[in-house]
């Protein structure tokens, strides 16, 4: 006999339950959290996510890494790709309150994940490193092409704006103020000149 058809999409939960991991994070958010969320009973949930709540995090992080995937897709079509990096932290301080104080749900998770569980870590992790990357080979092209004047190794320049990233969403959280947001950002970027 077959179970009831699904009559919901794995996007729509996956989207509902990185609210909650954002406001709460992983260690603190309840089964009970995520049904309430997403709308759905625990067969449901079980069934789409046979490996719990440690998979639904799994994937929200996959989720992220794909988002960031789409952004690094349109760094790389742009005739002026440290622009659009430029740009994209820009646009932060365009945020509401409410999305300054959840931050980044990958930073969250690797300051949460540490000591506690080294797999989720890692996969936050890699994300991170995967922008980093994405960063330096901007910046290295920058340079070359003479678009850049600080000629600091673009490793460094890579790493400086993850550290600029990770910092910025504590920050977020302190100063929720988009002025006062708006001046850190330019003073940061302005070692990109």
């Amino acid at each position: 006999m077959r179970g009831r058809p699904t009559i919901f999409k794995e996007q729509e939960l996956l989207e509902k339950a990185q609210h909650v991991f954002w406001q709460k994070g992983y260690t603190a958010t309840s089964l009970e959290d995520l049904l309430k969320a997403m709308q759905i009973g625990s067969g449901s949930f079980y069934n789409t996510f046979k490996g719990g709540k440690k998979e639904l995090f799994s994937r929200a992080i996959q989720q992220r890494r794909e988002a960031f995937a789409e952004f690094k897709a349109i760094v790389d079509a742009s005739a002026a790709p440290l622009e659009v990096i430029k740009d994209f932290y820009r646009s932060l301080a365009d945020s509401d309150k409410q999305t300054h104080l959840q931050g980044c749900l990958i930073v969250n998770t690797v300051t949460e994940m540490t000591f506690v569980d080294e797999l989720l870590e890692k996969e936050a992790v890699k994300v991170l490193k995967e922008v980093e990357q994405m960063y330096t080979a901007v910046i290295a092209k920058a340079q070359k092409d003479g678009i850049m004047k600080n000629k600091t190794n673009a490793e460094i320049l890579g790493r400086y704006l993850i550290t600029f990233w990770n910092g910025f969403n504590a920050t977020r959280r302190m100063y929720p103020d988009n002025t006062i947001l708006k001046a850190q950002i330019e003073m940061q970027l302005s070692i990109l000149s």
